[in-house]
């Protein structure tokens, strides 16, 4: 993704991708919808990146709630009150957004920061006051809690966990037509960010595994988050797991900062291209701030209703955001694929190409970042077929034999989406939605 980013550093992303990738008989058709062998990129981005928004707030409505649970245990969370906890985090974001949004640098500097400096908060305290387990242990010791068959299909299904954590690798791509030099600094920002994010990550799963303690007691957790019972046992301490847990929600928190930007930029580029209802009001732009109002006050209705489904139901919710990761990987599949055909056919130049060769300056050209050949190549597909064994496996439920209450609905999900689209393209988006805006230089 990084290269497309370079190649094309536009806040449409995957579908503006999609429709400069795809046959130009399809263009218009595959970056706009999919088909019924999953051939969208459009409307399963924009879904996509609502339930992002829709599941990254639940997640902090729930560590509140968990860290409520953990300082009380007489305390039972209600379903009302993740939903008013998520929309007061959203609204959060939405304040940063509109009414400070022009210190949203200085804010994300910041961010940076407080991640660095509470990555070692929780990772120390970790590694020296907590009883170290045993290392063969750690490293030879596999569990299967949701009764698969086999030890791999339970590795595979538990994919989608350490998966969602990387779900918005894009979302840098969706503010490109906001940054100075996008073909180099967003590209630049996806893979360091992905590769600084990892080693930090592995660094604190190893502190986490070494402090367990016993399994079945850190599952069992009261807060629906077995990893403040690891930094209770570790501490020794309920004031110290809670000072731990702040931190981690706090990060939570402020990333839907980000959720919020990049998904009503992916709503605005779309909007802008005529592929949503109301694409007027949505693609409108404030003309002080220069900022998408309407396209993040539809974001913030949208998961605000979206939120609602938790009160009735928490299984049904569930099942909306699972779009988080279905949607938007999907689209990373869509474009990957394409590029990976564009690729192996040669139909990719650069710009010192000769125009008689084909690959001249009116046809798809390299950015700046590209990685040499053949480790270019190996990539893409490797990279495509992941998203395959990934895709294939988010749709398993979490547990062996399960029950309505526990079954993942999120093909019903992604289907009714599809339809929506498909529906929506024949009756009245065909008629007006001509592919993205493509910007061609004088």
């Amino acid at each position: 993704m990084g290269e497309l980013a370079s190649m094309l550093p536009t806040a449409g992303g995957q579908y503006h991708w999609v429709s400069q990738l795809a046959p130009p008989s399809t263009q218009k058709f595959l970056s706009y919808l999919v088909g019924a062998l999953l051939t969208d990129a459009g409307w399963l981005t924009v879904s996509g990146w609502q339930a992002v928004v829709a599941s990254g707030g639940f997640i902090c409505a729930n560590l509140v709630q968990g860290m409520a649970a953990l300082g009380n245990e007489a305390y039972v969370p209600k379903p009302w009150q993740t939903t008013l906890m998520l929309w007061a985090v959203v609204l959060f974001a939405v304040f940063v957004n509109t009414i400070v949004s022009r210190a949203l640098p200085q804010i994300e500097s910041l961010i940076m920061i407080l991640h660095v400096v509470g990555y070692f908060a929780v990772l120390i305290p970790l590694v020296y006051l907590a009883p170290q387990g045993n290392a063969s242990e750690i490293f030879t010791v596999f569990l299967n809690e949701g009764g698969w068959p086999a030890r791999g299909l339970s590795f595979l299904v538990g994919l989608v966990g350490p998966v969602f954590a990387f779900g918005g690798a894009d979302g840098a791509v969706h503010m490109s037509e906001e940054i100075k030099n996008p073909s180099v600094v967003v590209p630049r920002a996806m893979v360091f960010s992905i590769m600084l994010n990892g080693i930090m990550g592995f660094g604190i799963l190893l502190a986490v595994l070494f402090s367990i303690g016993n399994v079945d007691t850190v599952l069992e957790s009261s807060t629906g988050y077995p990893f403040f019972t690891i930094f209770q046992q570790g501490v020794s301490s309920t004031g110290g797991a809670l000072a731990m847990a702040a931190v981690i929600t706090t990060l939570a928190i402020v990333a839907t900062i980000s959720w919020i930007a990049s998904a009503s930029r992916m709503l605005w580029s779309f909007a802008r291209d005529r592929g949503v209802p109301c694409w007027r009001l949505i693609s409108s732009v404030n003309e002080r701030s220069s900022i998408p109002v309407m396209a993040i006050l539809v974001t913030t209705v949208i998961v605000c209703l979206l939120s609602l489904i938790n009160i009735g139901s928490s299984v049904a919710f569930n099942d909306v955001v699972s779009l988080s990761v279905n949607g938007v990987y999907t689209s990373y599949l869509i474009g990957n694929s394409l590029l990976l055909w564009r690729r192996l056919a040669g139909h990719i130049g650069t710009r010192s190409d000769p125009v008689e060769s084909g690959r001249g300056p009116k046809t798809l050209l390299w950015g700046p970042w590209r990685l040499p050949e053949p480790i270019g190549t190996v990539n893409n597909a490797f990279g495509c077929g992941f998203l395959v064994i990934v895709l294939t496996f988010s749709c398993f439920p979490a547990a062996n034999h399960p029950t309505p209450s526990t079954m993942n609905y999120v093909v019903v999900m992604e289907g009714g989406v599809l339809a929506f689209g498909v529906i929506y393209y024949t009756i009245w988006g065909r008629k007006i939605y001509k592919g993205p805006v493509v910007e061609i230089e004088a």
